[in-house]
């Protein structure tokens, strides 16, 4: 018969090996349950409940990481994002940009402008050089972000963010908005939201 000491070894062999497995699945009702409280100003089906409240459905996961990541530490400044991530930490922002990054982006349909309108945006637009980091379809990769499709008023008033140093986590973007004319900010934002949308999330 098998001694009571081993009897207890092997008992606790077993629960220190079921540890590994427990995080998991506490990690991934975490996941869920963080994704509802940031569908209340991101929208259930992907659709944000304001305009000038960013898509984040299909957005690029190394962008949304980094977001996430800023917001905690207090490099990007947002006091209701700031107090939805202070109690989340670095596990949190990465599975949270992993779920988000595979949801598929909404369809907004956004009008295509004017041509004088695509005319000022393009010409502002290669004057900064926008598409060597956000790519030719402003798509982007990685930790940068997708601009296509997005919201035109998020996207008008994070460039002039950008632009009077109100968003300061990065600080080339800032270099960059402020060699923009700020008339042309809303030409760029409409034109950038007329696009289509590449991929984004399955």
């Amino acid at each position: 018969m098998m001694s009571a000491k081993r009897s207890a070894q092997i008992a606790i062999a077993g629960i220190v090996a079921a540890f590994p497995l427990m995080p998991t699945a506490v990690s991934a009702a975490s996941v869920e349950e963080n994704a509802q409280i940031c569908a209340g100003c991101h929208g259930e089906n992907g659709v944000p409940q304001a305009k000038t409240t960013p898509i984040i459905w299909g957005q690029n996961e190394g962008y949304l990481y980094l977001q996430l990541r800023d917001y905690k530490s207090g490099a990007r400044k947002n006091e209701q994002m700031s107090s939805v991530v202070a109690g989340l930490e670095k596990a949190d922002f990465k599975a949270l940009a992993s779920h988000f990054a595979g949801l598929k982006w909404p369809s907004m349909n956004f009008p295509s402008p004017p041509k004088d309108v695509t005319k000022v945006a393009l010409t502002a637009i290669g004057s900064v050089g926008c598409t060597s980091c956000h790519l030719d379809q402003f798509q982007g990769d990685g930790t940068t972000a997708r601009l296509a499709g997005q919201q035109p008023e998020y996207l008008f008033d994070t460039m002039t963010a950008f632009r009077d140093g109100s968003r300061a986590n990065n600080p080339g973007m800032s270099d960059l908005m402020k060699a923009v004319q700020p008339a042309d900010l809303k030409s760029i934002a409409e034109y950038l939201a007329s696009l289509q949308v590449v991929g984004g999330g399955q």
